[in-house]
């Protein structure tokens, strides 16, 4: 099932790398606000980076050697360590992709989800997204991994709203080029901000789920942030702030507990 979402998250009827923000319509005033459910997707959806599986997959197919693999690793090393520039690392990451064709990485894309990553589904964290789209909360997931691949773990977990860090295209063709800011720190509030009036979401109702650190801006702005097999900064701060912190398993039973939920200090949120 083909599914894109523009740069509010909305689903689009074909894909496409980027497009132009919608408007908010001037009707919407007036009705009653709603409550959202955001999920960061690495580490919090998935038990793994995707950048990670994708250079993986790309080694194993021969299109990158030893040399850039551990590139790679050592670039997502000095992310966790927070000594990454994110924006220099993602341009180097698409230079190879410059001048293909949308659909073709698209194509990949789907590829790699199905061989490699909607495998990597955290149970608990599937639990948590069927809880609140049965209470009828609107869900989105917000990550800074590319489209070709959020667009297909969101189509896959049947969520309707999606939003990432947006790459450039011309005549169907990447170039190459990411959309400043990227969907990173306080940029996934950036690409939140139309989103959250368009659809009148409270916030102060709402919940984010992420286990690093670099989410702390929109944590810091939902009523409910949840910290999910946090890094150890996040952790410290969670439990400081008696913030819950849900702890997910690969081996958790897709029936079961939505995570175990380890006991904040009590504390009160600052």
């Amino acid at each position: 099932m083909d599914r894109r979402f523009d740069a509010s998250g909305r689903r689009m009827s074909a894909p496409s790398a980027s497009s132009p923000k919608s408007r908010v319509s001037a009707e919407s005033g007036g009705t009653e606000s709603k409550v959202a459910a955001f999920f960061d997707m690495d580490k919090t959806l998935i038990s793994e980076n995707s950048g990670s599986v994708y250079m993986k997959s790309r080694y194993r197919e021969g299109k990158i050697g030893a040399v850039q693999l551990a590139r790679g690793a050592y670039a997502y090393l000095r992310y966790k360590l927070g000594r990454l520039d994110l924006l220099e690392s993602t341009r180097g990451l698409m230079v190879p992709l410059a001048g293909r064709e949308v659909m073709e990485v698209w194509a990949e894309g789907q590829s790699l989800c199905e061989e490699s990553i909607f495998s990597l589904v955290y149970p608990g964290a599937l639990e948590r997204v069927r809880h609140h789209q049965a209470r009828g909360d609107l869900v989105c997931i917000v990550s800074g991994s590319m489209g070709f691949i959020v667009d297909h773990v969101a189509a896959h977990l049947d969520i309707d709203h999606a939003i990432y860090t947006r790459v450039e295209e011309r005549a169907g063709r990447l170039t190459g080029e990411v959309v400043e800011p990227l969907c990173f720190e306080r940029g996934k509030l950036h690409w939140l901000r139309e989103f959250i009036q368009e659809h009148e979401i409270d916030l102060a109702r709402s919940w984010f789920y992420s286990d690093s650190i670099t989410d702390l801006p929109l944590l810091e702005e939902v009523g409910h942030p949840i910290a999910v097999n946090p890094d150890p900064r996040l952790a410290r701060l969670a439990r400081r702030r008696g913030w819950p912190i849900r702890l997910f398993d690969l081996n958790d039973s897709p029936t079961g507990p939505s995570g175990e939920e380890a006991p904040p200090a009590p504390s009160v949120r600052s």
